[in-house]
């Protein structure tokens, strides 16, 4: 057997969920607080035609999405745990914040999409 694959074997599955929770549980106050701003700024920049927007069926549906959000952001824990199973575990711990930075990123795009479309009243 080869060093890399001995090193792997020794990490048990407890040890790998543990340190995925430690890791991505701690992040998710960045990654809520990102989008948060987001959807401040949308509605900031269609004031003041977003504040007609403002009622609440729109502030259930930044709910739900909020929810979702949080949803798809648990998607990380399953290249992590892949990752942090394979022979590739070291180097992953020490890049795997590339996930976390492209997940921002997108959620945050989704996000500004989101919130625009709740920020500018329907026009009839």
């Amino acid at each position: 057997m080869s060093e890399e694959s001995t090193a792997a074997e020794t990490v048990t599955f407890r040890d790998m969920i543990s340190n995925a929770i430690r890791y991505w549980e701690l992040r998710r106050v960045l990654y809520n607080a990102v989008l948060v701003v987001v959807v401040v700024l949308a509605f900031v920049g269609e004031w003041p035609e977003a504040q007609q927007a403002l009622n609440f069926e729109s502030l259930l549906s930044l709910f739900i999405l909020a929810v979702l959000a949080n949803v798809a952001y648990c998607a990380a824990y399953l290249p992590d745990m892949a990752f942090q199973y394979s022979s590739m575990r070291a180097v992953w711990l020490e890049w795997r914040f590339l996930l976390l930075a492209l997940g921002i990123l997108f959620a945050a795009t989704l996000t500004y999409f989101f919130a625009l479309s709740l920020a500018r009243p329907w026009v009839d």
